[in-house]
């Protein structure tokens, strides 16, 4: 089963996604800001590797985007393809040379259009 990860540190938007991903057959994993996905993804909680990244950018404790300079960086999660939400449009320049974004997703969000892009990114993993 396909696993994409969730980082956002509204809980309703992660619940929200679950839940559209799931129906889906695809397994989420959870998390609620950068560092808390950072840790899951280099094996400090327990190493998990998903097949596509749902990313918020504005977050506590480490943004989006430091979390995608740092996943860059690293020669097994810079090939997971990122799909980006933003606040129409917020900070999406900062991301114009990043080879791992798949695409950028405004909030609020077409449920349907997220679901295609997130089957599309990890049908191209």
């Amino acid at each position: 089963m396909p696993k994409v990860m969730v980082i956002d540190d509204e809980k309703d938007v992660v619940y929200l996604i679950k839940v559209l991903m799931e129906k889906e057959n695809l397994e989420v994993i959870e998390a609620f800001n950068g560092l808390e996905a950072y840790k899951k993804l280099t094996g400090q909680d327990g190493k998990v590797t998903p097949d596509a990244i749902i990313l918020d950018i504005m977050m506590p404790e480490m943004d989006g985007y430091t979390l995608q300079s740092k996943l860059q960086e690293q020669d097994d999660l810079r090939k997971i393809p990122l799909i980006i939400l933003t606040a129409k449009g917020q900070m999406k320049d900062l991301f114009q040379l990043a080879s791992n974004v798949f695409a950028f997703v405004e909030k609020p969000f077409e449920p349907k259009n997220l679901v295609r892009i997130v089957k599309e990114a990890v049908a191209r993993k």
